[in-house]
């Protein structure tokens, strides 16, 4: 185990394609034994002296947050940079940014829109660069959500997540993240609306070295059949705003309901990454009920994000 550990110093963390499911398991025991500490009021200041650029072409409330008050806890510093605080703002290229940064800090976190600016970033920086969301990936949303199913489940291998809705980048980070730890999947979502078909053929390759099943269908009452988890996001993300109407439209029959859920197994539970618009995705007797583990999993952020720091940096 010390071994892994090691081999997780330095690396950048981009896609969970990038990691194995033993890899990304461990990072969520990593981040259990944490969130122990925390609740314990054990001190764990692994990263003293530490730093970390947090660069945010997006805006946000839990990834900034989260990744602020991780560093706080493990003993360092984080710095938020917008647009309008460094020069990529106004055209410095993103290898100058790169270059520049790897030699103040000691890790840079970014959220932004191209996954290949966040590639860029990490080609160039000589310190672990962290993808805080992009267009196509969302990768730490997606330990989060492993986190909290673990939590409320105590295991991950052998059940079924049901994701309904918009194949984006959390449809896309669910696809290349539970085959990989042994979870089937299933994601509906319309036509003209499906995940990302090369990210697809990743996951169904993973699926077949776990043995469990992948399925992109239309029909959303066949994907939460019998599903221990059930997940949606926004149907309109940002910089989507403008084709709000037209989703709205597209999306009319894949409202997370009572009625949809009756499909699931029981006992299921529900996430959604937030923010919420309740009466649209999701109706609020959904996430506002008693199989929502929504605010758990926005918690979890925290606990993955302190993990993946103290791991990487």
């Amino acid at each position: 185990m010390e071994e892994l550990r090691k081999s997780f110093k330095g690396r950048d963390f981009l896609s969970l394609r990038d990691f194995t499911g033993r890899e990304i398991n461990f990072i969520l025991d990593e981040a259990a034994r944490l969130k122990a500490m925390q609740k314990a009021g054990i001190p764990h200041p692994y990263l003293q002296g530490k730093t970390l650029a947090m660069i945010f072409q997006k805006s946000s409330t839990r990834t900034r947050v989260s990744f602020e008050v991780a560093m706080l806890h493990l003993g360092g510093h984080a710095l938020f940079l917008s647009p309008r605080d460094i020069q990529m703002g106004r055209g410095e290229s993103v290898p100058d940014t790169a270059r520049v940064l790897s030699r103040y800090v000691d890790g840079i976190m970014i959220r932004t829109f191209s996954q290949s600016e966040v590639e860029e970033l990490a080609e160039y920086a000589t310190v672990p660069v962290i993808n805080g969301l992009t267009d196509l990936t969302h990768p730490g949303q997606i330990l989060a959500d492993l986190l909290t199913v673990k939590e409320h489940k105590g295991q991950l291998a052998g059940l079924k997540l049901a994701y309904i809705g918009d194949g984006n980048n959390i449809a896309h980070s669910l696809l290349l993240g539970c085959p990989k730890v042994g979870m089937h999947i299933s994601v509906a979502s319309p036509e003209g609306y499906r995940p990302n078909p090369d990210i697809v053929t990743l996951a169904k390759q993973a699926a077949e070295e776990t043995g469990v099943k992948v399925e992109v269908i239309s029909n959303p009452v066949q994907a939460i059949t019998d599903a221990d988890v059930v997940v949606t996001d926004v149907w309109a993300s940002m910089g989507q705003e403008q084709e709000q109407k037209e989703r709205e439209q597209a999306f009319a029959g894949y409202q997370v309901n009572q009625a949809l859920c009756a499909h699931a197994k029981p006992d299921y539970i529900f996430l959604h990454c937030l923010p919420a618009h309740r009466g649209e995705e999701v109706t609020a007797d959904i996430i506002d009920g008693p199989h929502s583990a929504a605010w758990d999993e926005a918690e979890n952020r925290l606990h993955i994000h302190k993990a993946l720091l103290a791991l990487l940096l």
